[in-house]
C-alpha cells in the first residue's frame, strides 16, 4: 500500500511540473489517503502482533 502511495505522489509531482493542476491535486489526495491507511494498518498490525506475545 505504501508503494501505491509513493506512485501516486510521483504522478502528482510529474503532473504538477507539466501544469496539470487538477490531476496533480487528485493524485496527491489519493496518495495522502493511501499513506494514512497504511499508517493505520501498520499500527493495528503492530498492536495485534504485540498482543499475541
Amino acid at each position: 500500500m505504501l508503494h501505491y502511495a509513493v506512485i501516486f505522489f510521483v504522478i502528482a509531482l510529474i503532473a504538477a511540473v507539466f501544469g496539470f493542476a487538477g490531476i496533480a491535486a487528485g493524485a496527491a489526495g489519493i496518495a495522502k489517503i493511501l499513506f494514512f491507511v497504511f499508517l493505520i494498518l501498520a499500527v493495528v498490525s503492530f498492536i495485534a502482533n504485540t498482543a499475541r506475545r
